[in-house]
């Protein structure tokens, strides 16, 4: 029999659990005040929805054996996009939703097999909104969710923004057939390739500065207008990033605009950005998102309403964080009952009753003690703070 949990996956202790519970609390607190309904998309989807058109490669789904392509969901914007353009498709626009749950992603392991990778995740989708508008609201909600959580981070995280209208911008002098090819250097930072592209093509010796420029992002702007005057893109980013800017400082974050980033699904055609902090050995994206219209009109909506964006944190990553997982939002008293050899299980039953009406948390401990100095020492043991003591 196998003993230990599959590759991936692990088990978690209740004190992981209770912290999960109060990180998704804290983020959903937020997310009810901003106006957003909670739904609950299937683990489970066909797999022509989880691949959202082809946006994500089939190899990073987790294939089930049925009668159908299914498979387990890798993240879950495609399945409320799909819900949204279907079972909510005349609801008013725009549409504010917010999830929770948990997301399996497949890679190959070191020895060749599958591993599969079990991530809980608290987001939310918003729908029928066009314009810069959306981004300012959402990116402003990602930074109001953060500072609910109160980490007590020794460095500030950084906020990564990139949009896929820069990507464009770029390699709007490069045949489109080379592209791909000119977008994977950029994106991995791989110089040497990108080097030996320019050696055959040495017109676009140019993109090689881009891979120095990101930073600051009033700064990275001006250089891409110096290089870009007229792009309605840049317009948008000065919008977004003179109303970040001051949030960012009340929160603790810090601002980068990198033209070159581009998210690892290809979900996205337009603002894309992570949210990183200092893990305990290496850096940690504990949020991403963007926004994902095209995705949308691929499920069937249409029209000024088929547009969508959002952002998820990963709550498990966010737990790990250094000191993170230390901290409680709250201290509940836990009663330990226990009886006396004068007392019997039904009497302990019966007050451990009274102290759940009050709302207290009691539990019995099933064997009579011969003295209170004896459940007094099992109090300890058990993990609870307070003692209620019957002795009749």
């Amino acid at each position: 029999m196998a003993l230990q949990p599959a590759s991936g996956v692990r088990d978690l202790n209740p004190q992981q659990v209770q912290r999960n519970h109060e990180l998704r609390e804290a983020l959903a607190a937020v997310y009810r005040l901003w106006g957003y309904e909670e739904v609950a998309p299937p683990r489970i989807e066909r797999m022509d929805t989880l691949k959202a058109g082809g946006a994500i490669d089939s190899r990073d789904i987790v294939r089930l054996v049925a009668d159908e392509p299914l498979g387990l969901r890798p993240e879950m914007t495609a399945s409320i996009a799909r819900a949204a353009c279907t079972r909510f498709q005349d609801r008013r626009r725009p549409l504010r939703l917010w999830s929770h749950g948990t997301v399996f992603e497949g890679r190959q392991a070191d020895e060749g097999g599958l591993c599969i990778e079990e991530k809980l995740h608290c987001g939310v989708e918003l729908f029928g909104a066009r314009g810069v508008e959306a981004e300012l609201e959402l990116l402003s909600l990602l930074m109001a969710s953060f500072k609910a959580l109160a980490l007590p981070l020794s460095e500030p995280p950084q906020l990564l923004i990139g949009h896929t209208g820069l990507m464009q911008l770029l390699l709007k002098n490069v045949d489109e057939q080379d592209h791909p090819a000119y977008r994977n250097c950029l994106t991995q930072l791989d110089r040497l390739a990108l080097r030996e592209l320019i050696n055959t093509q040495p017109q676009h010796a140019h993109l090689q500065q881009w891979l120095d420029r990101r930073g600051a992002p009033d700064a990275v702007i001006s250089q891409l207008k110096g290089a870009f005057p007229d792009a309605p893109v840049l317009q948008q980013l000065t919008r977004l990033i003179n109303h970040l800017s001051p949030l960012a400082e009340t929160t603790g974050i810090s601002l980068q605009l990198d033209p070159t980033f581009q998210p690892m699904y290809a979900l996205y055609d337009g603002i894309v950005f992570q949210l990183v902090c200092r893990g305990t050995s290496s850096p940690v994206v504990v949020a991403r998102g963007g926004r994902y219209d095209t995705v949308v009109q691929r499920l069937g909506a249409r029209g000024k309403d088929a547009t969508g964006l959002g952002f998820s944190f990963c709550v498990d990553d966010l737990r790990d964080l250094p000191g993170a997982f230390a901290m409680t939002t709250s201290r509940t008293d836990r009663f330990l009952l226990c009886y006396s050899q004068n007392s019997s299980m039904e009497q302990a039953l019966q007050a451990q009753a009274s102290l759940h009406r009050r709302g207290l948390s009691c539990q019995v401990d099933h064997h009579p003690c011969e003295t209170k100095a004896e459940a007094e020492e099992r109090l300890r043991e058990a993990g609870c703070n307070s003692l209620e003591w019957v002795d009749d």
